[in-house]
């Protein structure tokens, strides 16, 4: 087991002021002190716990702090109701020795669960306004089982951080962690990326304005809540399904194709996170039996349909099947996919619905090792809106031929995989729904109608004001 020195540096930068504080919260810290953590080297975890304290808005009605302590057995060093001032709380850690012994984390978490959270132990009735969190620091693997114990941790309710040194075992971390896990495991294996475990506490305690920070999806208007914030829409624009983002057009029924290059130098990792800024976009359509459909190709050296349109009526049943798609590797033939896209994906065949917008968003990450102009040329001859997306070594020319006018509202590129998101909330597919030509029909007919009708009213006063005209002449010529 190596020991915990590098987690103590005594450096914890603290969010800017005005755009945190801290929620009121029961913060439980589990800290092992097996042997493998000499005596100066636990001087320093007590560091780093009063420097985490030191950052939190403690009292009674804020944030109560607790510390379990573990090795062979568990004691509990502080209760969540023993001390109600930062200065208390900070003294009392200074008081803490290690135990050194074994390393039965396990254990520890149970007692946490059982006596740590307790009610009579100081912490308070479950509530939303209220965070449980359990924060795990451990250097070693333990001699205990994690999963099931930490499973009925956050079944209560209370969300684990699990951060690992040295040598310990990640699949334990993940064990014990609350999900999302990338935001819940740390590993730290030097002071040089020591930052990064702080800022992850400054996250966890803070609550923000999100809006103030930009920390938010909404496309127009950002309202702050709480840890929280909500989205509006500008006048004359209405809120999507997806809360976030807006438009000005009715939701049109659309026909959307993804055509998504899975060749060999997308790399598995990778087409993973192609699978979930699928579903990104999907979360933002309006999708149902009547209004938004999605289809799905994939493309290497030779084409494949995912599934053709039409096939899924809800996000659900769509966001499942993109992620059973199976990783094709081999070449680049985005030339051939987009032949495919026309002549196959937007036949009704393959589902797409008369008269209805068509939209194609395309994806690569490489150039095509086969001629692209004319399939590009015919989709949007053939009236389809066309999204080009390029990843990494993708040539920004070929996304630019296959993209629709104006180029910079349908071509997106980034370097990294890692910043599709972004691209995902830039992406808009409004299809505004043009008007019924029968319905304008109708409304000429109408109006050349009225228009006839005033005419003859029109007629009929000039008439009838020529006849009185008239009569007045005669009876003045009568009395002449």
């Amino acid at each position: 087991l190596l020991p915990l020195t590098f987690l103590l540096t005594p450096c914890i930068l603290m969010p800017a002021a005005g755009l945190c504080n801290t929620r009121p919260t029961d913060l439980v810290f589990i800290v092992d002190s097996s042997r493998s953590v000499r005596p100066s080297e636990f001087e320093q975890v007590k560091v780093f716990l009063a420097k985490v304290i030191e950052g939190l808005d403690v009292g009674p009605d804020a944030t109560r702090v607790g510390v379990v302590n573990y090795a062979s057995r568990v004691k509990n060093e502080l209760s969540l109701k023993t001390h109600k001032t930062k200065a208390g709380l900070v003294k009392a850690v200074t008081k803490i020795e290690p135990l050194s012994t074994g390393t039965m984390t396990g254990l520890a978490i149970q007692f946490a669960l059982n006596v740590a959270f307790s009610e009579a132990e100081g912490a308070r009735i479950k509530s939303p306004d209220i965070s449980k969190v359990a924060i795990i620091v451990t250097d070693g693997r333990p001699q205990d089982n994690v999963k099931e114990v930490a499973a009925r941790a956050r079944d209560a309710g209370i969300e684990l951080y699990a951060i690992g040194v040295g040598r310990v075992d990640l699949n334990t971390l993940k064990q014990i962690a609350s999900e999302q896990l990338d935001d819940h495991v740390d590993y730290v294996e030097s002071y040089s990326v020591i930052e990064k475990l702080t800022k992850k506490f400054q996250e966890a305690f803070c609550v923000a304005d999100l809006c103030a920070t930009g920390d938010h999806d909404c496309q127009q208007v950002c309202i702050s809540a709480p840890g929280s914030f909500k989205c509006a829409c500008k006048e004359g624009f209405s809120l999507l399904e997806d809360g976030k983002s807006c438009s000005a057009c009715s939701n049109a029924a659309t026909d959307v194709v993804f055509l998504i290059d899975g060749s060999k130098s997308v790399r598995p990792e990778n087409f993973e996170l192609v699978k979930k800024w699928i579903n990104q976009i999907i979360d933002k359509l309006d999708v149902s039996e009547t209004k938004a459909h999605v289809g799905l190709v994939q493309y290497s050296s030779s084409v494949k349909q995912e599934f053709p349109l039409g096939r899924y009526n809800n996000k659900k049943d769509l966001k499942d099947a993109v992620k059973k798609m199976a990783y094709m590797e081999r070449g680049t033939m985005t030339g051939q996919a987009l032949r495919y896209l026309t002549d196959s994906s937007f036949a009704p065949a393959s589902g797409a619905r008369p008269g209805v917008a068509k939209v194609g968003i395309v994806f690569t990450d490489g150039r095509s090792q086969d001629y692209i102009g004319d399939a590009a040329k015919k989709a949007k001859e053939q009236g389809c809106k066309m999204y080009a997306v390029g990843v990494g070594n993708a040539v920004e020319d070929e996304l630019r031929e296959i993209a629709s006018q104006p180029t910079g509202e349908h071509y997106f590129y980034t370097a990294d995989f890692k910043a599709m998101t972004a691209i995902a909330k830039k992406l808009q597919i409004n299809i505004c729904q043009e008007e019924d030509p029968c319905e304008c029909d109708s409304v000429v007919k109408f109006q050349k109608k009225v228009e006839e009708a005033l005419q003859a009213l029109t007629k009929k006063h000039i008439l009838y004001k020529s006849g009185v005209s008239k009569r007045i002449v005669a009876l003045e010529n009568k009395i002449v």
